[in-house]
């Protein structure tokens, strides 16, 4: 590294099994995971554009391809006299499936996910409480043929899962905030098959889950959007406590 902060060195040779059928996406997803893992620091510059050419065995036309993505994503800056700069965390995209992804992985606090989960709960308590005001009886039927699906299933947790995702999404239909919904959806596709966000997978967990369910589903039912809204939260706190193990900073939650 030069006393500019500018990064010199290039890149080893990605763990590539064989060579990929779209280069540019390769590249630009290995070279978020090494910015991510802080190969690449924040205010330093990637390694110029011809030893990328030679790390990678590719050309300048998908280095330039690779790096405009890295840009749209906000892991970089193209500046003048200084090449191209590593941004702070702070500007990354965090929706982004390649960023959220790496973090999370790198992620041994776990604090990302907390974040998520507390993103989730802000926006799915809303949509219940909305829920509440307008669901028709049709919605509630379906609520309630859920849950009570949910409690046939707990010994299958593949199965719950798909009856519990469209449990949430169900209330989240019925709210009609699309973007809430496309916020939570686009959360919840990134790192809900990893296996942090799911933690282990057992009987009791499905049961202590479903529990929150009914809550919700009663609320709803009961057309009352205060208790929906409650139980949608503490649903949503408690099944990740539950999920996550270990010890957690209350604040980090109470927000």
């Amino acid at each position: 590294m030069t006393a500019s902060g500018q990064e010199t060195t290039a890149p080893g040779p990605p763990a590539w099994v064989r060579r990929p059928a779209n280069l540019a996406s390769a590249v630009t997803a290995e070279l978020v995971d090494r910015i991510v893992r802080g190969v690449h620091r924040p205010g330093t510059s990637l390694p110029a554009e011809p030893a990328l050419c030679e790390a990678f065995s590719v050309s300048r036309t998908v280095v330039r391809e690779a790096v405009k993505v890295l840009q749209e994503k906000g892991l970089v800056q193209v500046r003048q006299g200084a090449g191209t700069v590593v941004t702070p965390p702070s500007m990354w995209n965090m929706l982004d499936e390649l960023v959220l992804g790496a973090v999370v992985a790198e992620d041994d606090t776990l604090t990302v996910l907390d974040d998520v989960v507390v993103t989730r709960r802000l926006l799915e308590a809303d949509m219940a409480y909305v829920a509440a005001r307008t669901a028709g009886q049709d919605t509630i039927d379906r609520l309630g043929a859920l849950v009570d699906r949910m409690d046939e299933l707990v010994d299958d947790v593949l199965a719950y899962r798909d009856q519990d995702l469209a449990f949430h999404d169900t209330i989240m239909q019925c709210s009609g905030n699309r973007i809430a919904r496309g916020v939570v959806r686009a959360l919840e596709s990134q790192v809900g098959n990893t296996a942090r966000y799911t933690g282990r997978s057992e009987r009791a967990g499905c049961e202590a889950s479903n529990r929150g369910h009914r809550r919700v589903y009663e609320r709803i039912a009961a057309h009352d959007p205060d208790g929906a809204a409650e139980a949608m939260s503490t649903h949503i706190t408690e099944a990740w406590l539950l999920r996550r193990g270990g010890s957690v900073d209350p604040g980090r939650l109470d927000r």
